[in-house]
């Protein structure tokens, strides 16, 4: 009764165990986080690192395992399915879908790793003890492309794809509320309102604000860095808390806005203006090696990936991993059901196949080309060149490597304003986006909630990574990402009761296949084979035949018609000889054989 008056008291429409238990978890981490950061910095450290030790296998595997059952369901007789009603046609153009797909994915993510990563691994080969590979060498080069392909390309998306897909089959297929517990529809029934249900949806919701938290946590420090780099400001906490408090103003106006007038606009400008960005880095850079190293490193990608999906570092056990794919995975899974959900919402209308071809293949073959050529800017710049930017990279941190690199090249104080403006869009549409789905995951249904409540959860999440970010310093973003961490892990094991879930309601809604009946032929022998056989006493001879002919009456259902085949005056023979009955007759097809 407390929090139904609370709920009518701040005139919210949303359900108030699902909106004020999210929000006292969310606000106790703040406190405690605030009281002890130490205590709390250490609990979340020893649980990141213990899954660090014990379960990199399970993510490294898991992610893989999900690939393949994506694959296998859009390539089979499911892809047809629509996700919607069987007559619903896509709401957005290809266009339009992609930009919203990059944006409120990884886009910040993007332009954060597009120089700093492959320089990194250029610098320090993943597997360089295992594969003696020398570091800034041109294997360098190749496997520090094959790995960032592998960190921001298939795989990421699957994480993405895998609950967006089930979401969209629960949602519109189903036509259940938009929340993490209808997926788990065929094996709890109408227990997805109850506790269970609950429980599981708190925890998306609180997982999501904190991996969110992490990309907003990222893209602060570009924004900080690229305005250090322009304009000198310094690190003080008050410029952090501008830069959120900015971007958070505009992301709160963008949700209250919705769809259609807020994200998709702006997302369809971010996505413009990044591919300028990018061929204006194409035009004025070294073109010929660029397109030539981005073709090139799409085989090297397309050669490693089947290794790297199951390569664990068994025998170096550098610990390499724990820091970069693991961490990758882990985290994106803790913010996977926004991003599920919000794909899910833009793609109704398209069929499964064309939704998993659409999440996995578009992004991935933009991130091919996007880190293709900034990735070949960096090493042309190292091989070719004066050299000099991936110590930049390593000795002044990863977050002003963007505007570091864009320092070699023309106009460098107007591409690097762009890059800011760029991030902080991207950071914009990520959260109004995510204030959006966290929005519909309270109240359980799409549909107009009042502005303030919308408005609350893209506050929220802009003040949670201020207060974090400013208050106990780095430390604040370590712990953020320590809790990503150990609140992804549920939603990786997650990942497994949705494709059961998943494949059983396909199943149900569309048949099973069963025996698949088809049409019965008769023996078919060469002529001579069948006139010794009529000297033997051979009873296969009674359903054997020489022109191949089909038992009439085996044909399944809504079948095309096929002629039946004159016999040669051999089987007539036979029928007449025996006073057998044929099969097949050679003027009426199914009826007795009539001799001539």
């Amino acid at each position: 009764m407390m929090l139904l008056r609370l709920h009518d008291f701040f005139r919210l429409r949303t359900s108030p165990i699902l909106f004020f238990g999210s929000a006292a978890i969310v606000i106790a981490f703040v406190i405690l986080t605030l009281l002890m950061p130490t205590g709390m910095g250490e609990f979340f450290g020893a649980g990141s690192g213990w899954i660090y030790d014990n379960l990199g296998w399970f993510y490294i595997s898991g992610v893989t395992i999900f690939l393949i059952f994506l694959i296998y369901k859009a390539s089979g007789r499911f892809g047809r399915i629509k996700l919607g009603a069987d007559g619903d046609e896509p709401e957005h153009s290809d266009v339009a879908w992609f930009g919203m797909l990059f944006a409120a994915g990884i886009g910040t993510i993007l332009m954060f790793w597009a120089v700093a990563e492959p320089a990194n691994h250029f610098a320090n080969p993943p597997r360089e003890g295992q594969m003696g590979v020398e570091p800034r060498s041109m294997e360098a080069a190749n496997e520090a492309m094959g790995f960032t392909l592998y960190h921001f390309g298939l795989h990421t998306w699957t994480i993405f794809a895998l609950p967006g897909l089930a979401f969209a089959y629960f949602i519109y297929k189903r036509n259940l509320p938009p929340r993490v517990s209808s997926i788990f529809q065929p094996m709890l029934g109408d227990k997805i309102h109850g506790p269970i249900g609950k429980g599981i949806d708190i925890l998306a919701i609180v997982g999501t604000i904190f991996g969110v938290a992490v990309s907003i946590g990222l893209g602060t420090l570009q924004i900080h860095a690229g305005l250090a780099n322009l304009l000198g400001i310094s690190d003080s906490a008050w410029n952090f808390i501008m830069i959120i408090a900015v971007v958070t103003v505009i992301a709160t106006i963008s949700a209250v806005l919705g769809v259609d007038k807020g994200i998709k606009r702006l997302s369809n400008f971010n996505i413009w203006t990044a591919i300028a960005l990018l061929l204006f880095v194409l035009i004025t850079g070294p073109t010929v090696f660029m397109l030539r190293g981005m073709i090139e490193w799409t085989g090297v990608y397309v050669s490693m990936l089947p290794e790297l999906a199951f390569w664990n570092d068994t025998l170096a056990d550098t610990g390499w991993q724990n820091g970069w794919t693991i961490f990758y995975w882990a985290w994106t899974v803790a913010w996977a059901p926004f991003v599920g959900i919000f794909i899910a919402r833009i793609s109704r209308g398209r069929s499964v196949r064309q939704f998993v071809a659409g999440v996995l293949g578009l992004p991935t073959l933009f991130t091919i080309i996007w880190f293709g050529i900034w990735g070949a800017g960096v090493f042309d710049i190292e091989l070719n060149g004066d050299g000099g930017l991936v110590d930049t990279v390593l000795d002044d941190g990863v977050e002003g490597a963007l505007f570091a690199f864009l320092n070699e090249f023309p106009l460098a104080t107007l591409t690097s304003s762009i890059a800011i403006m760029l991030v902080g869009i991207f950071f914009v549409t990520s959260m109004d986006s995510c204030s959006l789905v966290l929005d519909d995951m309270c109240n359980g249904y799409e549909g107009k909630a009042p502005l303030h409540q919308r408005a609350f959860w893209t506050i929220a999440i802009g003040t949670i990574a201020a207060v974090l970010l400013t208050a106990t310093g780095e430390g604040g973003l370590a712990a953020l990402q320590n809790v990503a961490l150990v609140l992804g892990l549920p939603f990786f094991i997650l990942g497994y009761f949705m494709m059961y879930n998943l494949s059983r309601a396909m199943r149900e809604d569309a048949g099973e296949i069963g025996f698949l009946r088809t049409r019965r032929w008769l023996k078919t022998l060469p002529p001579e084979e069948y006139e010794r056989r009529m000297e033997e006493p051979d009873e296969s001879l009674q359903e054997a035949v020489v022109a191949p002919d089909y038992h009439e009456g085996t044909q399944p259902e809504n079948a095309p018609d096929v002629d039946h085949a004159e016999q040669p005056p051999i089987v007539e023979e036979y029928r007449v000889r025996t006073g057998d009955l044929p099969s097949v007759g050679p003027r009426e097809p199914g009826g007795p054989h009539v001799s001539r």
